[in-house]
């Protein structure tokens, strides 16, 4: 018997296991909480009253923290329910196989849906973490790109290399030396 094959073997499947295990109480989480943003719109008499609905929320989220227990705050509630006015007309359900719940709440205040969409695809094209998803936010990548290659990701047209490098700044020196004496 190799004892090194069996160990690695035992510890793939392991790997298998918590890899398939995450991606489903990921997926889970994602389907409950659209699932409680659509029954909160519906409970406050639909989205345009929702914005008026935050004492329902608050309500709700007191008697959820009591019976179920932390975790069910005004603001998580307010999440799941932009989460379900931000991706009702959306193919949403790809999204709980490459993303969490929290890359999701780091966009979901972002005011622009064509900036929220841009970061969704660089988050999944690129596997960012959320921390990474973060940096990028914070750093502002979506502003600095021109609206040209926004315009691309955005429709998933193909984008060179060229589109995200800036064409740097030449600066004419126009100081005429021989006027220094």
């Amino acid at each position: 018997m190799n004892y090194y094959n069996e160990i690695k073997k035992e510890l793939i499947n392991n790997e298998v296991y918590k890899r398939a295990k995450d991606y489903s109480k990921n997926r889970s989480d994602l389907n409950t909480y659209y699932n409680v943003g659509k029954l909160l719109i519906e409970a406050q008499g639909g989205e345009n009253r929702a914005k008026y609905g935050d004492n329902l929320i608050k309500e709700y989220s007191k008697k959820l923290t009591l019976e179920i227990g932390k975790g069910y705050s005004s603001r998580n509630l307010r999440s799941m329910r932009k989460f379900y006015i931000l991706f009702k007309d959306e193919i949403w359900q790809t999204l709980s196989a490459k993303l969490t719940w929290s890359h999701i709440q780091e966009l979901l205040w972002i005011e622009k849906y064509n900036k929220i969409i841009y970061y969704l695809k660089i988050s999944d094209n690129l596997n960012l973490s959320v921390r990474e998803l973060r940096t990028k936010i914070k750093n502002q990548e979506y502003e600095r790109l021109d609206d040209s290659t926004k315009e691309k990701l955005i429709n998933n047209e193909e984008n060179k290399i060229e589109d995200f490098i800036k064409n740097p700044i030449l600066i004419k020196n126009s100081y005429n030396y021989s006027e220094v004496t």
